[in-house]
């Protein structure tokens, strides 16, 4: 069965990327491109992953990752970051967060993190 996987992402390029490999590894991908719109898609609709940019519009990842906390919402999460590293710290501490990737991110070590999680 497939799984529902949400990608939020800022970046067209990015959004089409994790579509055409989540799809072809057999999930089904639903896309937001701000934070704002990411929570709008968690409350209509449920996923067994989200995959979360850090820096978004309007309402960060940072933001949406509280939310969710708040609201007692328990989907993993992936979070992918440019400044990775500086966050790491911040991630730990984050019990839906399974994984923080750095970015450009490679596509195998990604399409494993998912498979560990949603498998």
């Amino acid at each position: 069965m497939p799984k529902e996987i949400l990608v939020v992402d800022d970046q067209p390029g990015i959004r089409l990327l994790l579509t055409d490999i989540l799809t072809s590894e057999g999930h089904r991908v639903t896309l937001a491109s701000t934070g704002k719109e990411a929570l709008d898609k968690i409350h209509q609709a449920s996923f067994d992953l989200i995959i979360l940019d850090y820096k978004l519009p309007i309402i960060d990842g940072s933001e949406v990752l509280n939310q969710l906390e708040n609201e007692e919402i328990e989907t993993p999460v992936i979070v992918m970051s440019g400044m990775a590293e500086s966050i790491i710290g911040e991630m730990e501490t984050r019990r839906i967060v399974r994984y923080t990737i750095a970015k450009p991110f490679n596509v195998m070590d990604l399409c494993a993190n998912v498979r560990e999680i949603i498998m």
